[in-house]
């Protein structure tokens, strides 16, 4: 188990160097210049040699790899081109708004979607089985941006709920608990949308999974020592159906923070995909390595989770 454990965090240390690597040179081969990004018709040539020389892009290409290298090793992403703050503040303000987001998301879609997919599986060639599939298929399928307009129109039409951002402008809350509420508010419908698309992805990856279980031999055995559906269920079949669900999950973890990108610009919600369309836009290269390397990693870490969750739910793993 300790041999499996350390090959596998060899391998994802291997791939994170790789990132930085590849994280370096993919944003300097971009065209144009961040120095003239800056959208100012006061600058003068002068001035924007000044912001080459500041942020050290005159420097020759491999010198700019050791700083870059350097500043990681000490914990440091750069300056905002832009902002004039450093990398590290922009990115967490923004990766906390978008947790807080896809955090509850994530949990509800994890949940409502295990459940279904046992219970369509349980009802398997029943109307309660075709419901839940094509209520499964019909929310996998639709785009989420259209999913999002979608429901921020109905949200604001007839729940009276905010369409964009996290707090109201203006609004003076007498405690905490008036606060949140109000976040809660802000947050219900893009949740909503988020936990609704995955939700019907997990729950047609887990139909499919209980299905296949249900077919094994040790499923007949255990029918026919008259145990109960549920029993069987729950304590035959679920854990083993858990092992292409957890695959999913785990991809969707690391890439779910890039796949709130299209959610936070449908309800404006200041988070790290807001934070990454303004980077592009102004080629503020820091920040988006910044933030190229936090998805990666997040990438990583959860393709490592799922390995070693693989390793707890079937001892085969730790066997081969």
């Amino acid at each position: 188990m300790n041999q499996y454990i350390l090959r596998k965090l060899g391998w994802a240390l291997l791939t994170v160097a790789f990132v930085v690597v590849l994280n370096f040179f993919l944003f300097r081969i971009l065209p144009g210049d961040p120095a003239r990004a800056v959208k100012d018709p006061r600058l003068t040539q002068q001035s924007i040699e000044a912001l080459q020389r500041r942020f050290g892009l005159d420097r020759p290409l491999h010198v700019q790899f050791f700083f870059y290298v350097g500043n990681l090793l000490r914990g440091e992403l750069g300056t905002s081109f832009h902002q004039q703050r450093p990398v590290t503040t922009i990115l967490a303000e923004s990766l906390m708004n978008t947790l807080l987001l896809i955090g509850a998301g994530t949990v509800f879609s994890i949940l409502i979607g295990i459940a279904l997919g046992v219970l369509a599986a349980w009802k398997s060639q029943t109307v309660v089985d075709y419901g839940i599939l094509i209520g499964s298929l019909v929310a996998w399928a639709a785009p989420t941006f259209w999913f999002g307009i979608i429901l921020l129109f109905w949200g604001s039409s007839h729940l009276g709920l905010p369409i964009g951002g996290k707090l109201t402008i203006g609004a003076n809350y007498a405690g905490w608990w008036e606060r949140w509420l109000d976040i809660g508010r802000h947050m219900f419908l893009p949740t909503l949308t988020y936990t609704i698309i995955y939700a019907g992805q997990y729950t047609l990856f887990m139909r499919s999974a209980v299905l296949e279980i249900f077919s094994e031999d040790y499923i007949l055995t255990a029918k026919a020592k008259g145990l109960r559906s549920m029993q069987i269920v729950r304590d035959h079949a679920l854990r083993n159906a858990m092992l292409p669900t957890v695959t999913v999950v785990a991809l969707n973890l690391g890439f779910t923070v890039a796949g709130a990108i299209e959610i936070e610009t449908v309800f404006s919600w200041p988070g790290l995909g807001q934070a990454i369309i303004d980077a592009v836009d102004r080629q503020d290269y820091p920040v988006l390595q910044g933030a190229f390397l936090l998805l990666a990693i997040s990438v990583i870490c959860a393709n490592l989770i799922a390995d070693l969750l693989y390793s707890y739910l079937d001892p085969r793993v730790r066997v081969g």
